[in-house]
């Protein structure tokens, strides 16, 4: 195993644990009342949403295993959903655009809620890798215990691979709110379409990284087929609707509204 070893930061104990290759992955959360890899600090409670952008970005390059690829990946989409909810709102209330009145609210609200959604997802896949953390720290001197051990790290390793997922399912639905968007929003924000599928595209293939780096760990075959398979259907989607999208920013061609 390699070891990761942790550096002080303001209202925290240093302090250090053994971790398996996955664990990189994931990170421990800096709001849980306990960390696995700070023994008896005392954490504040909180969420990433609760951080500025140049906060977090801070943290994210340090040396602390808090936040990492899982969270910067849902954080990229949270981006991407604001993004679609600017374009929709950006149309709103222009005689051009009228046609799509019901397409531009019905976008605003779908923005707006994945934004939400995703930095959760973001303080879920720290809290995932503080739950798996804890099954490192299990006994393992009798057969009993290793069975133990390795029962509880196959659950918490389902459980870390079931965040990104979901962050993956939800980039899906992003994407295609975004799609919509294309020649039926304002002209002058279409390159801010593009820019949200480019980044949607991104947070999903980082997220399915972080799905199938877990699976080995559930030490469950049928799990992990299926599993793959639906991420990799998941990432074929998404990147077959974002190309639909730069396809249609490039030609710049208006459509009509979506049927009821």
């Amino acid at each position: 195993m390699r070891r990761y070893r942790t550096r002080p930061v303001p209202g925290f104990r240093s302090g250090e644990d053994r971790l398996s290759p996955c664990d990189r992955w994931h990170v421990w959360s800096p709001f849980a009342t306990y960390n696995p890899l700070v023994p008896d600090a005392e954490l504040s409670r909180g969420s990433f949403g609760e951080l500025t952008l140049a906060t977090f970005v801070e943290r994210l390059a340090s040396g602390e295993p808090v936040p990492g690829g899982g969270s910067a990946s849902a954080v990229a989409a949270a981006l991407a959903a604001g993004l679609v909810a600017m374009v929709a709102s950006l149309s709103q209330g222009r005689p051009k655009y009228a046609g799509h009145t019901d397409l531009h609210a019905r976008a605003i609200e779908t923005g707006r809620r994945l934004s939400a959604r995703f930095i959760e997802l973001a303080d879920d896949d720290s809290n995932a890798y503080a739950t798996f953390a804890e099954t490192l720290k299990l006994p393992r001197e009798t057969d009993v215990e290793k069975d133990r051990r390795r029962a509880a790290m196959a659950a918490a390793a389902r459980d870390a691979a079931e965040v990104p997922l979901a962050v993956a399912e939800a980039c899906l639905e992003l994407v295609a709110t975004a799609e919509a968007l294309v020649g039926r929003s304002n002209a002058n924000a279409s390159s801010d379409l593009n820019v949200s599928a480019l980044l949607a595209e991104a947070a999903a293939r980082g997220a399915v990284e972080n799905v199938l780096v877990n699976l080995p760990t559930v030490n469950d075959d049928a799990y992990q087929t299926e599993t793959t398979s639906r991420a990799m259907k998941l990432l074929d989607n998404i990147e077959e609707i974002a190309a639909v999208v730069h396809e249609g920013v490039k030609t710049g061609a208006a459509r009509d509204p979506i049927s009821a």
